[in-house]
């Protein structure tokens, strides 16, 4: 199973970046994907989920600036974030999860500063 996430970059306050994460190995229509992200000495938090069926979920903080959404022919899920702050900096995480076990991208850094 591999997830690879891209998209990743520096963008000033105010930007955008769409995350990209390419599944194989899995049947990806099945799975519900999420993002995650790690800030630097934080705990890792979940940003936002998509079901299988198509539901999303996003934390709080980033509800109304920040879409997720998957492509099953394209085995990937994305994640359009806009308006971008500089505490949206951290390393983003794509999981695949259906039951155990569950699995994760390696991570791209977003950087949002000035």
């Amino acid at each position: 199973v591999q997830l690879v996430e891209s998209g990743g970059g520096l963008v000033q306050p105010g930007g955008s970046l769409r995350l990209s994460c390419a599944a194989s190995g899995i049947i990806f229509s099945i799975y519900n994907m999420n993002w995650y992200r790690q800030a630097p000495g934080k705990q890792r938090e979940l940003v936002a989920g998509i079901s299988s069926g198509g539901t999303t979920t996003y934390t709080d903080s980033v509800r109304g600036r920040f879409t997720i959404s998957r492509d099953n022919a394209k085995n990937t899920v994305y994640l359009q974030m806009n308006s971008l702050k500089p505490e949206d900096t951290a390393v983003y995480y794509c999981n695949a999860r259906r039951g155990a076990p569950n699995y994760w991208g390696q991570g791209t850094q977003v950087t949002v500063s000035s």
